[in-house]
């Protein structure tokens, strides 16, 4: 088994600054790699703007596009 050259360098620039031995640094490494995949990030719920609407009495924002195709069909019939 072969490490990329950037590896190999970036473990051995944290095993000299950490004064580890090669092991160690790798070992260190694999562990704090192994632990971030299990973490699940931390999420917040979704805030967005809040707007007022002009929408008159007895329409549905959720039906909007029930009302759009029935506009449509009307203007299709004959």
């Amino acid at each position: 088994m072969s490490i990329d050259d950037d590896i190999a360098r970036a473990i051995e620039s944290l095993r000299q600054r950490k004064n580890l031995t090669l092991r160690q640094a790798i070992n260190q490494l694999l562990r704090t790699g192994l632990r971030a995949l299990e973490m699940k990030p931390a999420s917040r719920p979704y805030q967005g703007p809040v707007f007022d609407s002009d929408l008159r009495p007895g329409i549905d924002p959720n039906r909007l596009n029930q009302l759009a195709d029935e506009l449509e069909m009307e203007g299709l019939e004959p």
